[in-house]
């Protein structure tokens, strides 16, 4: 399982436990990929012309993960990538399209396909603060990143079990810039979550039945400090647009809320933290939580330790202890190492699993 839920990522209870081979379409697939990297100097930030703009990222790594009990399980894959377009017809109007690729053996894009189209969508600057944007977008929650170039480790920290976090879906929005430390936003969507068979990159198409809405505050008045918070609410989630835990066979509402603040401490380190709380009925209601510290021992290395877990209600747990450094080789191209140690409660036969992986990071 490897979605924003895990991002992509292996998770560990026992339902969703599987070991991959290593194949050598995967090996081929790495190796294109690695000529491509041996030329990334050359690349910077494409600009076609003055109302043109495309930029992408690519991840690959390999993954291996070992349970308390059984076999392990590896991955040596292209995890996904993106190419984006950025249009500006006019100074106030932003369209923006990307197409995304998520290999089928780490959940695909779409139902029997590995591409899709993911960013859809346009933004209209009023001039007075407020943006408005309609189409096909990432929802506002969570601290850690979709995209698998943006995050601070290989693996998320959480997200295991309940994935509290959605990914895209279709609406409108608005986005209002209060004065220099204050920005609000709100959004209604078709849906909150994914229908099924999407890797978290597209939501229900209607609003009949599972209508969505988000909106989120955000302040950095204080010196250092960034806090955020944001809520986000399902009228009806059904069984397979979320995570296995909805039971009820009509589906449930779904409320979750979503808090998190980074301080600056000085030039070289960083504390961040967050708590999400998701409340969507029996076998789907429990909180998430984080803690990072990250430090730059240098302006090409910067190593992130963090301390997570999650708690499903009258289900299981974990704590996940993680390890993360990387090394930017170019402005282009970082490498990544990661080794964490995660302990679980009510998920027997799995009680802890070791993780270890490398990956590469490539942008343009």
């Amino acid at each position: 399982m490897l979605y924003r839920a895990s991002n992509g990522l292996i998770t560990l209870t026992h339902k969703t436990y599987k070991l991959r081979k290593l194949t050598m379409k995967s090996l081929t697939k790495l190796a294109a990929l690695a000529s491509l990297l041996s030329v990334v100097p050359a690349f910077a930030q494409v600009k076609i012309n003055d109302t043109l703009s495309v930029t992408g990222w690519s991840v690959g790594s390999y993954q291996y993960t070992k349970p308390n009990t059984g076999s392990y399980t590896d991955s040596f894959n292209v995890d996904a990538a993106l190419l984006q377009a950025n249009i500006t017809p006019t100074k106030n109007l932003t369209g923006v399209f990307s197409t995304y690729y998520r290999p089928s053996s780490e959940g695909g894009a779409a139902p029997s396909s590995d591409v899709t189209l993911l960013d859809a969508y346009f933004s209209y600057d009023t001039g007075t603060g407020a943006v408005i944007s309609a189409g096909k977008f990432l929802s506002y929650l969570g601290f850690e990143s979709f995209y698998l170039n943006q995050d601070n480790m290989i693996t998320l920290a959480n997200q295991q079990f309940l994935a509290p976090i959605p990914g895209y879906h279709e609406g409108v929005k608005l986005d209002y810039t209060v004065d220099k430390t204050t920005t609000v936003g709100v959004a209604v969507v078709d849906s909150l979550y994914q229908k099924p068979g999407y890797n978290y990159t597209e939501g229900s198409g209607s609003l009949k039945h599972q209508a969505g809405f988000e909106g989120y505050y955000q302040y950095t008045g204080i010196t250092n400090l960034t806090l955020w918070a944001g809520v986000g609410y399902e009228t009806l989630t059904k069984p397979g647009f979320d995570t296995g835990g909805v039971v009820a066979p009509h589906g449930a509402a779904v409320t979750v809320y979503d808090v998190w603040g980074t301080y600056q401490i000085n030039k070289a380190s960083a504390l961040s933290a967050e708590e999400i709380y998701k409340d969507g009925g029996k076998g789907n209601t429990g909180s998430n939580w984080l803690l990072y510290y990250s430090y730059a021992s240098s302006d090409k290395t910067t190593t992130y330790y963090g301390l997570s877990g999650e708690k499903v209600q009258d289900g299981p747990s974990y704590v996940k202890y993680s390890i993360s450094p990387t090394y930017a080789l170019t402005a282009n191209l970082s490498l990544r190492a990661q080794a964490s140690y995660t302990t679980y409660t009510n998920d027997k036969p799995i009680t802890s699993a070791t993780f270890l992986g490398a990956e590469f990071l490539f942008k343009f």
